[in-house]
């Protein structure tokens, strides 16, 4: 699949508008055909849901951010298209189109996350490097977040041999700035730097898990190098098990708060790595199969302990609709069918499998599957992993 100009733009808008996410994007391709039809539905959708306006991004402006990409040499790949990553492309929560800036070659070859604490230690940053110019002398790709630390330095190893940097915020709000000539250099040696974020958008804090899970996505298996209990490399971590792939924790010593956290995961069962090895034995055979989907409803094999750090994981959609902003205008509460009614009775805070759903209800599943995607086109209405939903609580 090849998108025109035109559809490129219209892809844009949808996954640009409010309270369209991955999952609803894709949600609304498959009921209405295309993004421009979907364009026209989202109005209606929203108040059948209850809400009674919803903002759609313009032409106008979807048309000026692609004029700033261009500027920048930054261009929108979607998702089917040739030069999409395959591998990417198999998780639940593929980002329908991603801004690319640099080779998209590079995006084509086997990779390897590396991740670890920004505050590093001499040690750590020593092996990061080692592995990584390994890694990358073996024909991988190594893929990370341009943060500072480990992140950093897993890049500078492997400017020659190829590297993917991965942005929290858009391609022009680089974090942290410092980096700047790095990504500068990674895209003139041929590597590349990807977003999935609007030109302009300044990462924060729930935007970093959004950007792991495309660092885990983008790779066969993700490195872990150091990282405490409360670090944010346990997030990639944590979405690299959800979506298949294979974590590797490089040992530390116990009296090194930043080694509590890799301890930790090969303590449940996470393949220790203390030479390149270790990780190429692994994935070798992985790659010759080809990339693997997202496991959907199955556990993690490896149970990880960061229950708090996962409350903010829910990848909330940019822009969504924020949450007690629906209105009570006529919607399926007020007039609405007795199926509809029904369904919304059958839901609550807890994610429950939207197979159950359809089993319960008693509603053929198109049904039910319109009746979702009014709910969360209206803000009431969140996804989980394995095809599960809820209601949106009031803060």
């Amino acid at each position: 699949m090849e998108l025109t100009d035109e559809q490129r733009l219209d892809w844009l808008r949808l996954i640009r508008s409010e309270s369209v996410g991955p999952r609803t994007f894709r949600a609304l391709i498959n009921k209405f055909g295309g993004a421009s039809a979907a364009l026209e539905a989202l109005p209606d959708l929203a108040r059948r849901g209850g809400r009674p306006s919803l903002k759609v991004t313009s032409r106008a402006v979807a048309e000026k951010e692609m004029a700033a990409a261009t500027r920048l040499g930054v261009r929108f790949v979607a998702m089917g298209e040739r030069d999409f990553p395959k591998t990417l492309q198999a998780i639940d929560t593929a980002p329908p189109l991603i801004g690319v800036r640099g080779s998209t070659d590079v995006l084509a070859r086997p990779a390897v996350g590396m991740v670890g604490s920004r505050n590093a230690s001499a040690s750590g940053l020593t092996f990061t490097e080692r592995l990584s110019r390994q890694l990358g002398e073996a024909g991988y790709v190594v893929v990370s977040g341009l943060a500072r630390g480990v992140d950093t330095r897993a890049h500078r190893a492997t400017l020659q041999t190829g590297t993917v940097a991965v942005l929290a915020g858009g391609q022009d709000k680089v974090y942290p700035s410092e980096n700047e000539p790095l990504l500068r250099a990674i895209v003139e040696q041929g590597g590349a730097v990807v977003s999935e974020m609007p030109m302009g958008w300044e990462p924060r804090g729930r935007d970093f898990p959004r950007r792991n899970r495309i660092i885990s996505g983008l790779s066969y298996g993700v490195v872990i190098v150091e990282a405490a209990r409360r670090s944010g490399s346990l997030i990639t971590a944590r979405f690299a098990l959800e979506q298949g792939r294979e974590v590797f924790a490089v040992p530390g010593s116990p009296l090194d708060p930043r080694a509590e956290g890799t301890n930790d995961l090969i303590r449940d069962g996470a393949t220790l790595c203390a030479s390149v090895e270790h990780v190429t034995s692994v994935l070798e055979p992985l790659i010759a199969s080809g990339p693997r989907a997202e496991p959907g409803a199955e556990e993690p094999h490896h149970p990880l302990d960061t229950e708090e750090l996962w409350d903010e994981l829910d990848l909330p959609d940019v822009p969504r609709a924020p949450k007690g902003s629906v209105s009570p205008a006529p919607g399926i509460e007020e007039g609405g069918t007795d199926a509809a009614l029904g369904l919304i009775a059958l839901l609550g805070p807890s994610p429950v499998a939207v197979d159950d759903l359809v089993r319960q209800s008693g509603l053929p599943i198109r049904t039910v599957q319109m009746i979702l995607l009014e709910l969360e086109i209206a803000g009431r209405l969140e996804r989980h992993g394995g095809n599960a939903v809820s209601l949106t609580q009031d803060p």
